[in-house]
């Protein structure tokens, strides 16, 4: 313990440890009056004055001074026994993790049965796509809004609401969240077509903007940079600078410092370098939550495929959230340091939590379907939590699937349309997204349709796709974290 303690003096050249000690002559009368009002005079009241007064000032200082020092005995006096398990975000983000597992499973039945009995259920899935004659209309859709509320619930009660970072996804959350809502309410009430595609990209570049330019104005979105390394021995240390300062840097794996800076990509704007990195910042957050949104749209077209690829690369993503936060795990990987960003872990915990638990009614074969409700929501949850990070960089091999899935549309459409010019009916794939081509039965395809890649030759069961699809996203996100060492 006194090493740990030497170290952190060390490195936040702070030589002070607080106490908080449960003197109730120290606190503001405000907190008292607040506390004892819901709890009256008793020591339930006392304790929960003195644990809001303390908990107020870790949150101000945590990272600017080495320790701080409870007198537990005297807080569990008070009627808060084993208090001090609430400052280790493990437990808390476990706690989010688990709340999110069982809202999500628990609210799941219900509202699935809540659906039927309104008619809201799917009507427009083509069942002829299906080689095994899997029938799959009538099957509620919107089920997006369970993995939201399991978000939501745990944040509000483990995290720090005052925290950037927090506040920053809880807003991706509901903003893509009320958008895709709204495309799916217009697909089964309006129209078929759902919400014109111009009013969705315009609502996820908005976000994009509105992220890009709260991590730039923000004053407490902030990095302190792994510039410099010593040598002690044959061993390379990596150091972080002391001062927390605003930046363009970003990770980049295969290079020795892992950093690649977007205003000395703008350094032919000279004295204006800095406001261009930071406008090149702000269209490249915009560029990534549109792509990785859209490219969880497309990858949401078989039972357990979205949830369970979101899930893993989610893991991926807690993982690197927490050693950016971690000032000796971000030395190991030579990576910046994101003071804040363990809030992340919390949220991220309740991602992954509320995913899993939907996976209990999406598996195959599927009793809801997530909608556009919960796609667009988790791809933008994937994007601006790895933009928090300063990890965007890494998306394209993180979320490798989202973008085989955006590139087969995207190819699928262009060579149609080529080849309709020639009055020929053109197709790079058996069928658009990628994963629908993997379950297409030669006999399904028109005769008069030439297709440029004809793998398979058979088809595979839905499951057996999707399963694949998961093996390929935990090598992937294997590789992301992998890929920081590798330089």
């Amino acid at each position: 313990m006194i090493n740990k303690l030497i170290e952190k003096i060390r490195k936040t050249n702070a030589p002070i440890v607080v106490g908080l000690d449960p003197m109730m002559k120290y606190l503001p009368k405000h907190l008292a009056d607040v506390a004892f009002e819901q709890y009256g005079e008793t020591l339930e009241g006392a304790a929960e004055a003195i644990w809001q007064y303390n908990k107020g000032i870790i949150d101000n200082i945590y990272d600017i001074v080495p320790a701080v020092k409870p007198q537990i005995a005297m807080y569990e006096q008070f009627g808060i026994p084993g208090a001090h398990v609430w400052g280790y975000i493990s437990f808390r983000a476990l706690l989010a993790l688990i709340l999110a597992l069982v809202i999500s499973a628990w609210f799941g039945e219900k509202f699935i049965k809540y659906l039927k009995s309104k008619q809201i259920t799917e009507t427009q899935r083509d069942a002829k796509i299906d080689p095994f004659g899997v029938k799959k209309i009538g099957v509620p859709s919107m089920g997006g809004i369970i993995i939201i509320v399991s978000i939501i619930v745990p944040c509000l009660l483990f995290g720090r609401l005052r925290n950037i970072y927090m506040i920053l996804m809880l807003i991706t959350t509901v903003w893509l969240g009320v958008l895709g809502f709204a495309d799916d309410y217009i697909k089964m009430k309006v129209s078929k077509d759902g919400l014109r595609p111009v009013y969705k990209l315009a609502g996820q570049t908005l976000l994009g903007l509105f992220v890009g330019l709260t991590l730039w104005l923000s004053p407490d979105a902030v990095i302190r940079e792994n510039v410099s390394t010593q040598r002690l021995g044959n061993t390379e240390v990596v150091v972080h600078k002391s001062e927390k300062v605003k930046s363009t840097i970003t990770t980049i794996p295969f290079v020795k410092d892992n950093n690649l800076d977007y205003a000395e990509i703008m350094s032919f704007c000279g004295k204006y370098k800095t406001a261009a990195g930071w406008f090149l910042f702000v269209v490249m957050t915009t560029l990534v939550v549109v792509a990785v949104s859209n490219g969880s749209n497309l990858n949401d077209g078989m039972d357990g495929m979205a949830a369970g690829n979101s899930a893993i690369i989610g893991v991926a993503l807690g993982v690197l959230a927490y050693v950016s936060s971690h000032i000796a795990f971000a030395s190991y990987l030579n990576i910046m340091y994101i003071p804040g960003s363990e809030e992340l872990v919390i949220f991220i915990c309740a991602f992954v939590g509320a995913l899993v638990g939907f996976l209990w009614y999406n598996a195959y074969p599927a009793q809801i379907f997530m909608g556009d409700t919960g796609s667009l929501s988790i791809g933008g949850i994937i994007a601006v939590t790895a933009i928090i990070i300063h990890k965007e960089l890494l998306i394209p091999l993180m979320c490798f699937v989202f973008l085989m899935e955006s590139l087969s549309v995207i190819l699928q459409v262009n060579y149609a349309k080529w080849g309709n010019r020639k009055g020929l009916k053109l197709r790079v794939f058996k069928r658009a997204p990628i994963h629908d081509t993997f379950r297409v039965r030669p006999g399904q395809l028109a005769p008069d349709v030439k297709v440029l890649c004809n793998w398979p030759k058979g088809c595979w069961l839905e499951s057996k796709v999707t399963v694949r699809f998961w093996i390929i996203t935990i090598i992937l996100a294997a590789m992301t974290i992998i890929t920081l060492k590798i330089r």
